[in-house]
């Protein structure tokens, strides 16, 4: 699972690194939370390039009663998203980028556990595979849509195995192209553990001692 990640760039690496002509209003954020409002990169309507858009983490179909489903679908694992209903459509058509310089996992026992904060190497910017939706409340349909997105996970690479059992998914932006158009599954895998960069983001917290 992917629950936090940090996006501290604003402006022209993301328009350099994703060849974005226009970005919205970005606020940059060393922990991004589910339900925020992050930008996402994905193909334009006609499909003859690529733009960045504001949506909101955690994906709801089009068919969901509530936005609130969208807590549930934050990641979507990606050896079953393709058949998936919440995530099918998606996966089909709305693939998308999700620019991050990095992002945490937590490792320990209840209440002394450590944050890491996970990194690629040499690289300050880097994308997750992902998917994005647009949701209309059914209860008010006069009231504007909403864009929102999910990050893919796979299974961990030998370095991040001790941490957890699930990491995003990370494309290469070699791979931009193929994953944005072609939505190829060659690309859900693992990056190499030799790529990956890992520090302590916060250790446990130590338990004083008192002498009686």
């Amino acid at each position: 699972m992917c629950g936090r990640y940090d996006l501290n760039e604003t402006g022209r690496r993301i328009r350099v690194t994703f060849n974005v002509d226009q970005l919205p209003v970005i606020e940059p954020s060393p922990d991004v939370r589910p339900t925020e409002m992050r930008p996402i990169v994905r193909l334009t309507r006609h499909g003859d390039a690529r733009e960045c858009v504001l949506a909101r983490w955690g994906l709801v179909p089009h068919w969901a009663k509530d936005i609130k489903f969208g807590t549930k679908c934050i990641n979507a694992r990606s050896e079953t998203a393709a058949s998936l209903a919440a995530f099918k459509d998606a996966f089909k058509r709305k693939r998308c980028l999700i620019p991050a310089t990095a992002f945490y996992e937590w490792s320990g026992e209840k209440g002394r556990k450590t944050k890491w904060r996970i990194s690629v190497k040499d690289e300050p910017l880097f994308a997750f595979a992902g998917l994005w939706e647009w949701w209309r409340d059914p209860s008010k349909p006069e009231e504007p849509g909403i864009e929102t997105y999910t990050i893919l996970t796979t299974e961990p690479n030998d370095i991040l195995s001790d941490i957890h059992d699930r990491m995003p998914v990370i494309v290469l932006e070699k791979d931009y192209d193929e994953w944005l158009e072609n939505g190829s599954t060659e690309l859900l895998r693992p990056i190499p553990s030799e790529m990956v960069e890992i520090a302590a983001a916060e250790l446990p917290r130590q338990t004083s001692l008192t002498a009686e």
